[in-house]
């Protein structure tokens, strides 16, 4: 009788390993998909794995989450900068002036990123084309300021500046991603049979 109900709870637990296995690979084909129009698609595989289940194939959803992760991922830089600063862990005159032009890069990156995801959650038929054009543009600015704040910092070496450039490359990377499927979303249009 032990046998038979030993034999019983390992069935059991082989298919809800396999159903879970299944799953997840289900949920990863989703978020696969949607990364294949972006540049970094490991990354946002990575940054985006978690919306596989809600967003499936709708693309204003994956552009939703898209500008969503992008802003936290450059609110946190942001923050990182301001703490180099305040900290003054920057040395010489050139590097705080480029430290203060950069955060102020990034206060602009937020305000436009935030301006996308308040488009992409009152998307319209009528203003659809539009809404792309806005995106597109807010987006490219969010990004054209993280490549500045890069700028400002050519050349200069230093433990606290090497970390700076990978915050401020990785936000770009993310930023280029969202941009990515929120370009995939205007091709693709509104209320296509794959965004519900």
């Amino acid at each position: 009788m032990r046998m038979a109900s030993a034999a019983c709870i390992h069935i059991f637990v082989s298919t809800f390993m396999f159903l879970a296995w299944f799953m997840a690979k289900g949920d990863d084909s989703y978020v696969r998909d949607a990364c294949s129009v972006t540049r970094y698609q490991d990354l946002c595989v990575h940054t985006l794995a978690s919306f596989s289940s809600t967003a499936k194939r709708s693309p204003s959803k994956w552009a939703r989450a898209g500008v969503s992760v992008t802003i936290g991922e450059v609110k946190s830089v942001a923050q990182n900068l301001t703490e180099l600063k305040e900290f003054q862990l920057l040395r010489g005159r050139r590097n705080r002036a480029a430290l203060s032009d950069c955060i102020e890069c990034f206060r602009d990156a937020v305000d436009e990123l935030h301006k996308s995801l308040g488009v992409l959650r009152n998307l319209s038929k009528s203003t659809f084309d539009i809404q792309m054009g806005d995106l597109n543009t807010w987006i490219s600015a969010a990004l054209t300021n993280e490549d500045t704040c890069l700028d400002g910092f050519e050349g200069h070496k230093g433990k606290h500046v090497k970390s700076l450039q990978n915050w401020v490359l990785n936000a770009s990377y993310i930023t280029s991603n969202a941009l990515a499927l929120v370009n995939k979303l205007a091709t693709t249009g509104l209320g296509s049979p794959t965004d519900p």
